[in-house]
């Protein structure tokens, strides 16, 4: 039981510092897609907007650097 415990928070913590660049960019892109998904919809639409914000905010955030280059 310790031993997949250890291993499950290795797993997590190797993949957790392989984004530290994005991590901005997800917590960005969440509370902007949080914001609206409550606008729009209250308290569900908060929910699905976070997670659909934290997913896409990293592609967004390159998408508007290439285009004001």
């Amino acid at each position: 039981m310790r031993l997949s415990l250890l291993a499950s928070a290795l797993t997590a913590a190797l993949a957790l510092a392989a984004c530290g660049n994005t991590v901005e960019q997800r917590i960005g892109g969440a509370a902007v897609g949080a914001g609206t998904g409550a606008a729009v919809a209250g308290p569900v639409g908060a929910v699905v907007g976070g997670a659909a914000g934290a997913v896409s905010g990293p592609s967004v955030v390159r998408a508007t650097r290439r285009a004001t280059r």
